[in-house]
């Protein structure tokens, strides 16, 4: 069976609310955009589990003033499991009067839908430099 849209809806605020707590500091929500076993990995660091990926986003939000910024999102699976895809800007805002692209890359995603609704098991960042 496809993805209904409701599924697709709310795959889509997935991408946005990861987005927006990575952005604004807000660890544990992030985190929590992610199975409990769910793994996040950019180049040859791997962050897996609750208090890895916590331990991540506090340290990117002290690290850098950042907005990510995603498009181009294709989404395919069933009603339990789904691949996502989606292009990535990384904004550098230490600057304000100067914002500069940081990197360009692609997440590769792998998805579940749980009992609280659609979460990231699997994300990679792939850098395009």
């Amino acid at each position: 069976m496809a993805l209904s849209v409701e599924d697709q809806l709310e795959i889509q605020q997935l991408y946005a609310k990861y987005n927006h707590c990575l952005d604004f500091g807000r660890a544990e929500e992030w985190s929590k955009t992610f199975t409990a076993d769910g793994t996040f990995a950019s180049g040859p660091n791997k962050f897996q589990g609750p208090e890895a990926l916590v331990g991540f986003a506090n340290g990117f939000a002290s690290r850098m003033k950042a907005r990510h910024w995603t498009n181009n999102l294709m989404v395919e699976g069933d009603g339990s499991a789904a691949n996502g895809t989606c292009y990535l800007q990384l904004l550098n805002l230490a600057d304000p009067k100067s914002p500069a692209i940081l990197t360009t890359a692609v997440y590769v995603d792998k998805l579940q839908k749980t009992g609280e609704g659609w979460r990231f098991s699997e994300r990679a960042v792939q850098a395009d430099s």
